[in-house]
């Protein structure tokens, strides 16, 4: 498995593809990142064409163990964070 692309090979390679520097590659990044943050932690959600869909699901009050000791117990509902893949990225991946 390749090793992830860091957030400055990221920054260099959408700088190189916006033909521009790196000062606004990192801050359209950045601006990019906080709308996702923003929208999804106000309950909303967020689709990156060809990427896919960042949204929040809620997790009900449920029973869970702990698996070195085997006791149950209750676990608050929560929420979570999901990202469904856009099939345009599935596909390209399995070509």
């Amino acid at each position: 498995m390749a090793k992830p692309m860091t957030k400055s090979q990221l920054v260099t390679a959408l700088a190189e593809e916006m033909d521009s520097d790196k000062k606004t590659a990192t801050a359209a990044l950045d601006s990019l990142v906080n709308i996702i943050t923003r929208e999804v932690s106000g309950g909303g959600a967020v689709t990156l064409p060809g990427v896919g869909k960042f949204y929040c699901r809620e997790r009900p009050e449920r029973m869970v163990r702990n698996p070195a000791t085997g006791e149950q117990f209750k676990k608050e509902a929560d929420k979570q964070v999901k990202v469904t893949v856009a099939k345009a990225l599935k596909d390209s991946v399995n070509d």
